[in-house]
């Protein structure tokens, strides 16, 4: 059992066709703003209708648009929480849970929800008395009080300063293990999506580029797409030469790879982490496969390590960006040339 998406929503010049399949799991749907992230909930919850298309959850049919069929809000079962927690602003924090409850909310069951979120003491708080963490504690707890069968979380995280953030994906780690629902959990970041996640899905400008594992996803991302929301730097237009070898055309670099290159190969990518460096010795006007000499331009330091920057050689002007070492870096960005090498298993294949 879970949910069965496959809907088309068109808005003016915007597309909307998605199509995915989720059981009980933490479901990531990753995507830059504006690709119809926050929509394909909107739909899911009843608060916006898709001009075509079914939406079935645990086997019950929410929209149908060939059998006219289209559930209220109320009947769907789905608990939404949007991106700033729309808490009711008059409301206290024990009505507010209340308020997802039904006509007779029953007192005892708002005060295990209260202590189970953490919230004893603030019963009779307004949302503008709470602190962000406690405010999503409070929507969380709303939510799950209305006993939904599915669980959708519209960037949950955005609202929260880093250390807060911290602290409040601890306490959805330990709600999400605690429930044996499907949760839809859109984000535009990798590094929920690492901590929370099951699955990702990845959205580009309406429609479903991948769906990959999570940990499939971060090491071998299937499109440029994803590669760039997985935290990839760099990407160069790619030519298959052969079975096992590859033209990088922005690096000007060759590749020898054992794996087989698959036919529909457009570029690759390799991680900043992931690119060695050589030393001067190895510099030389015919470098072997994986390698090239690259001009240094500049280095971008950041808190806990530095960017070293080179410039390609060709006439792209592509650059090339490895994070390393603040020490290793400041040394190595003394120099005017420097040899790198890309090996296989940090190379990305990938398609448009």
């Amino acid at each position: 059992m879970g949910i069965e998406v496959a809907i088309r929503k068109k808005i003016g010049n915007f597309c909307l066709d998605v199509e995915f399949q989720s059981d009980q799991e933490i479901f990531a749907i990753l995507g830059a703003s504006g690709c119809g992230k926050s929509m394909t909930l909107k739909c899911i919850a009843g608060i916006e209708t898709p001009d075509e298309g079914t939406i079935v959850l645990n086997g019950r049919t929410l929209f149908d648009s060939k059998k006219k069929i289209n559930l209220i809000p109320q009947k769907r079962k789905v608990g939404y929480m949007f991106q700033d927690y729309a808490l009711f602003p008059n409301m206290t924090v024990e009505k507010n849970i209340m308020a997802g409850m039904g006509k007779n909310p029953d007192p005892q069951v708002v005060q295990r929800y209260i202590e189970s979120f953490r919230l004893d003491g603030l019963n009779d708080h307004l949302p503008r008395q709470l602190s962000g963490g406690q405010k999503q504690r409070v929507a969380l707890a709303r939510m799950l009080a209305s006993e939904p069968e599915i669980l959708l979380l519209d960037e949950p995280l955005s609202a929260l300063d880093t250390y807060l953030k911290w602290q409040v994906e601890e306490e959805l780690m330990e709600l999400f293990a605690s429930i044996q629902k499907t949760i839809l959990f859109v984000t535009h970041s990798r590094d929920e999506v690492y901590h929370l996640c099951d699955r990702v899905c990845v959205l580009e400008s309406g429609h479903v580029e991948t769906i990959q594992n999570k940990k499939e996803f971060f090491a071998n991302p299937e499109t440029v797409s994803a590669a760039k929301l997985s935290g990839c730097r760099n990407i160069s237009a790619a030519k298959r030469i052969s079975a096992h070898e590859v033209f990088a055309e922005d690096w000007d670099m060759y590749f020898e790879v054992e794996r087989e290159v698959p036919e529909w190969l457009e570029y690759v990518g390799s991680r900043a982490h992931y690119i060695e460096t050589l030393p001067d010795e190895n510099i030389s006007d015919q470098m072997p496969p994986n390698c090239a000499v690259m001009a240094v331009n500049h280095m971008m330091e950041q808190q806990f390590e530095s960017e070293l920057i080179l410039d390609c050689d060709g006439e792209s002007g592509a650059q090339i960006r490895l994070l390393m070492d603040k020490k290793k870096a400041s040394e190595l960005s003394q120099k005017k040339r420097l040899a790198i090498r890309i090996p296989e298993e940090a190379l990305l294949l990938l398609r448009s």
